[in-house]
């Protein structure tokens, strides 16, 4: 029989505000989980997740003057993105899928288990 180790790896990181702190967040979903986020996508969850949602005009300008994009690329991301059910329709609000949704005005513990074998 194989004796197998446990490696504990802790890593803190402080980050500047509640955007910085989701978008770490969601950049470690998608590494772990192989999906693939472009820097932008993860930049819209991010907002998106502390906002509330992506469906008011004001939102959507403001994402766009803070990252520097318009508003048909904001539209094809969330048409991306609601595919691949990371953003869900709640209504008549476009918002980050509840599973994958926390409170980013806290701090955030992580615990990530990768098995071998």
């Amino acid at each position: 029989m194989e004796n197998k180790s446990l490696i504990l790896q802790r890593i803190k990181k402080s980050e500047s505000d509640s955007f910085s702190l989701a978008q770490k967040y969601y950049s470690i979903l998608s590494a772990v989980n192989s999906l693939g986020l472009t820097k932008r996508e993860i930049e819209l969850i991010g907002f998106a997740a502390v906002k509330g949602n992506m469906s008011y005009a004001n939102i959507r300008e403001e994402f766009c003057a803070k990252y520097g994009t318009t508003g048909p690329t904001i539209n094809n991301i969330i048409s991306k993105l609601k595919k691949s059910g990371i953003l869900v329709k709640d209504g008549t609000k476009v918002k980050v899928n509840p599973v994958i949704l926390l409170n980013f005005s806290k701090d955030l513990t992580l615990e990530i288990k990768l098995t071998h074998g």
